[in-house]
């Protein structure tokens, strides 16, 4: 069942958070995402499993559930022998799969359908780079079936996310016109600048008066890039910010896995959204303990909803 409000609804009241990393669960779950699908495989071979990730957030205090169709695009499945009916019944799955995750639940639980960057679809780490030599034209071509998919399976908000750089940005942002569904825009950054290596009060501005755009900010970033990057992303476009950093490992590409030491400090959510983030939550290698941590953390300081 649907939420009662919209999420913009929610937004302008209290703050909601956001699970964590879907891969690092199913992983815990014992399910191989070696595939360069990644958990979007599952959709078609294990949708029980994405069901019970999705259950074990919502259980952790999750309020908003992001989809597992961050690397599902027509082309990805197309070279696994999927044919576009078939794909495109898979991306609504993921839209039902989290949906079914939270009936029952005592509270308004959101569902976020997830639009991974061009470079998750390469599977080669380029979405932490961005600069594919792509135009605006040309990605706004490559998202926009995925988006209308996605959009047809009625999400309450769609996730524009681990968007490397403006000019993937601007194509989502057309991609979208007309979908009839609000979105979200998060960037990934090192170094207080997009991946691509733009000023990011400029990338945020993209968003700026558009009235389709429900919250703007970052995810799988570094923790400690969080906090600045909210007040940005807040100054830059007057809207409530979103912020789901990862657990301050740093992907490995060719290794295909992560390198670092962990970093996600949850009682920092208490600052970021003292800063006008209004959706908080984890990326990447944080999981449902420290999920439930960040909304303890949280209601002890009289902010979460």
């Amino acid at each position: 069942m649907k939420p009662v409000r919209t999420l913009a609804e929610a937004l302008g009241a209290e703050v909601l958070v956001l699970d964590g990393g879907l891969s690092n669960q199913l992983e815990a779950q014992g399910c191989d995402l070696s595939d360069t699908l990644w958990s979007a495989r599952l959709l078609a071979d294990g949708p029980e499993q994405v069901e019970a990730a999705h259950a074990t957030y919502v259980r952790a205090g999750a309020r908003v559930l992001i989809t597992s169709s961050y690397q599902a695009t027509f082309e990805g499945f197309a070279r696994r022998g999927v044919g576009r009916e078939e794909a495109e019944r898979l991306l609504a799955r993921s839209v039902e799969l989290a949906r079914a995750a939270a009936a029952g639940v005592g509270e308004e639980v959101w569902v976020a359908g997830s639009v991974g960057p061009y470079g998750a679809m390469l599977a080669d780490g380029s979405e932490y780079r961005g600069r594919y030599g792509l135009s605006v034209r040309g990605l706004e071509a490559f998202h926009r079936p995925r988006i209308e998919a996605l959009a047809a399976a009625e999400p309450d908000v769609l996730a524009l996310e681990t968007v490397p750089d403006v000019t993937e940005a601007e194509a989502l942002l057309r991609a979208v016109e007309g979908c009839g569904v609000p979105v979200w825009l998060s960037y990934t950054i090192e170094g207080g600048r997009t991946r691509a290596g733009q000023d990011l009060t400029e990338a945020f501005a993209v968003a700026a008066g558009n009235d389709r755009v429900v919250a703007v900010g970052v995810n799988c970033c570094d923790p400690a890039e969080a906090g600045p990057a909210v007040e940005l992303a807040v100054a830059a476009t007057g809207k409530p910010a979103v912020v789901y950093p990862n657990s301050g490992e740093r992907w490995d590409a060719r290794a295909r896995g992560w390198r670092g030491d962990i970093a996600f400090d949850p009682g920092r959510a208490t600052d970021w959204a003292s800063s006008g983030a209004r959706l908080v939550g984890g990326c990447c290698r944080v999981g449902p303990t420290t999920i439930s941590a960040l909304r303890s953390f949280l209601a002890t300081g009289g902010i979460e909803g």
